[in-house]
C-alpha cells in the first residue's frame, strides 16, 4: 500500500511539473511567434479583456518581452529535471534515494518558477488601472496555482471511494 501510495505521488509530482512545464513553453512560444513573425499580437486579448489603453499597452510590453526570457529558461531547467527523473524511475521497482532528490529538485524549480510568474503578473497588474490589476492578477494566480491544488485535491480527496 505504500508503494501505491509512493508511485501516486511521484506519478502526481510529475504530472504537475508537466503540467507548469507546458504552461510555461506555451507563453514562451506564444511571446517568440508575437515578437519574430507577422502573427497575430499575443497580447491583443489583455487589451482586450481588461480594456487597456494604448498607453498602458506600451508600458505592458516591455514587461511582457524582458519575462519570456527567463520563462524560456526555466521550461529548459523543468524539463531537463523531469528528464532526470524519468530516468532515474525507468525499470524501478521501488523509489530510489536519487529519485527523492530528483523530486525535491523538481519541487524546487517548480517554486521559483511560480515565483518569477507571480512577480511578473504582479509587474503587469501594477501598470494597469487598480481594478482591471487586481482581476488580471486574480485570475493570473488562479491559472498558475490553482492547477496543482487541483491535482493534489483530487489525488488526496478522490470523487468515490472503492470497495
Amino acid at each position: 500500500m505504500k508503494k501505491l501510495q509512493a508511485i501516486g505521488r511521484l506519478l502526481g509530482a510529475l504530472l504537475v511539473g508537466g503540467a507548469l512545464f507546458a504552461i510555461c513553453y506555451w507563453s514562451a512560444v506564444r511571446v517568440r511567434l508575437a515578437t519574430e513573425s507577422h502573427a497575430p499580437d499575443e497580447l491583443a486579448w489583455l487589451a482586450r479583456e481588461f480594456k487597456l489603453t494604448d498607453a498602458e499597452m506600451a508600458r505592458i510590453r516591455p514587461l511582457h518581452e524582458a519575462y519570456q526570457p527567463k520563462c524560456e529558461a526555466m521550461c529548459a531547467r523543468l524539463a531537463a529535471k523531469n528528464r532526470e527523473l524519468a530516468e532515474v524511475l525507468r525499470g524501478a521497482t521501488n523509489v530510489p534515494p536519487e529519485a527523492e532528490r530528483k523530486l525535491a529538485e523538481a519541487a524546487t524549480l517548480r517554486a521559483e518558477c511560480q515565483t518569477q510568474m507571480l512577480r511578473y503578473f504582479q509587474e503587469v497588474a501594477r501598470t494597469m488601472p487598480p481594478e482591471m490589476g487586481a482581476r488580471y492578477l486574480a485570475e493570473m494566480q488562479r491559472l498558475t496555482l490553482g492547477l496543482p491544488g487541483r491535482l493534489e485535491d483530487a489525488m488526496t480527496h478522490p470523487a468515490h471511494e472503492h470497495p
